[in-house]
């Protein structure tokens, strides 16, 4: 293994938006027993440091490989496209009507099933960014194009949080 491998390799796995979660899984716990600072007690601290570094890193690929979103912005990035979310905002017209549309309808609802509605509108929006990710990101053409959608699930994955807020709000 290579601490500068990248999250792939690191863990093993085909370098693709689909992902076996179970085994993702697995081999996250697998080289978290092999790379366990505890592992090294007996080997004097600098052995522990290395392994404490092996252990984070292998976290940090964990994390980011588990999440979709996050997945798909680190391919982008593989790919040498940047997802630049900071300083690039910019959307499609027919995408910020439709954050208004529920923008309006999330301020307008007053009971659970409002919510529950728009909670499953905007599920199955993000399952068909999600599953256009899945069909471009496999070359630097498809991760150029995918760039956008990944900037727009960000929005999604922020709304679906407020519906959550929301609906906090109304238990109360």
């Amino acid at each position: 293994m290579n601490l500068q491998s990248d999250d792939f390799e690191l863990m093993g796995l085909p370098r693709q938006f689909a992902l076996d979660r179970a085994m993702l899984d697995e081999r996250w716990k697998e080289l978290q027993k092999q790379t366990h600072p505890d592992r090294f007690a007996g080997e004097g601290g600098v052995a522990q440091r290395v392994a404490m570094q092996w252990s984070v890193r292998i976290n940090e690929a964990y994390q980011r490989l588990k999440h979709p979103l996050k997945r798909a912005a680190y391919l982008c990035e593989l790919f040498g496209v940047s997802v630049r979310a900071e300083d690039n905002t910019a959307m499609p017209t027919d995408f910020l009507i439709q954050q208004m549309e529920w923008r309006e309808a999330l301020e307008e609802a007053t009971r659970e099933d409002h919510l529950n509605d728009l909670e499953s509108e905007v599920a199955s929006v993000k399952r068909k960014m999600l599953q256009k990710c899945e069909q471009l990101l496999v070359s630097e053409a498809g991760a150029q194009e995918t760039v956008q959608t990944v900037r727009s699930l960000m929005f999604v994955e922020r709304f679906a949080q407020d519906i959550d807020r929301r609906r906090e709000q109304l238990e109360q």
